[in-house]
Parts: C-alpha cells; sequence; structure tokens
C-alpha cells in the first residue's frame, strides 16, 4: 500500500503491482478517491490558521469524489469527479443533465 507513503493519496497502477497479474490481465482499472477521507485524518487544532484553512478544504472536498481510469486497454484514461453521498454510498453525476453528450 503505497498510497499511505506519499503526500498524494491519489491511487495509481503502480499501487496494483504486487496484486497478481490484474494490472497485465484488466481490460479497465477505475480507482476511487474520496478527499474528504484524508483531510478528516489530519484536522488541527481549532482555533488556529490551520484549521480555518482545512474547514474550507473539508467544505470544498465534501460529497465529491474522484474515478479515476487508471487503464483502459481501448479508450482514454483520465479522471471524473462525481457527487459521492455517504449517508448511502452513492456515486451520482456532478455534470449538468444538459451539459452531457447525447445519448444514443
Amino acid at each position: 500500500r503505497q498510497v499511505e507513503n506519499r503526500d498524494d493519496k491519489r491511487p495509481q497502477l503502480s499501487d496494483l503491482r504486487e496484486s497478481g497479474s490484474i494490472e497485465q490481465d484488466a481490460d479497465v482499472v477505475i480507482f476511487v478517491y474520496r478527499e474528504e477521507y484524508y483531510l478528516r485524518n489530519r484536522e488541527p487544532r481549532e482555533g488556529t490558521e490551520e484549521h480555518i484553512q482545512w474547514m474550507a478544504e473539508m467544505e470544498r472536498a465534501h460529497g465529491r469524489a474522484e474515478a479515476i481510469i487508471g487503464k483502459q486497454r481501448h479508450g482514454p484514461t483520465g479522471t471524473v469527479q462525481l457527487a459521492f453521498e455517504a449517508e448511502v454510498t452513492r456515486f451520482s453525476n456532478l455534470a449538468d443533465e444538459d451539459k452531457l453528450p447525447a445519448r444514443m
């Protein structure tokens, strides 16, 4: 779990290196990253300037997640921003429906 030793906690394909043939054989590898999860564990002491900055970061990260497409054999890789509802563990689109490509 190399991710715990990095400043940027976003998972990468190299984190799967010791997971058998997943990285090699998979057609698609998608990671989920929630900044809020990691920020929660770094709360500074209340009443400090750091705590005020932390609260602003928590507000920005609350209800957000990233789907990181680390591998896609027949398509592009990249990151998709998602809404996240922790109470029901549900991910949904952040994009406005009228800005999405037409569905076939």
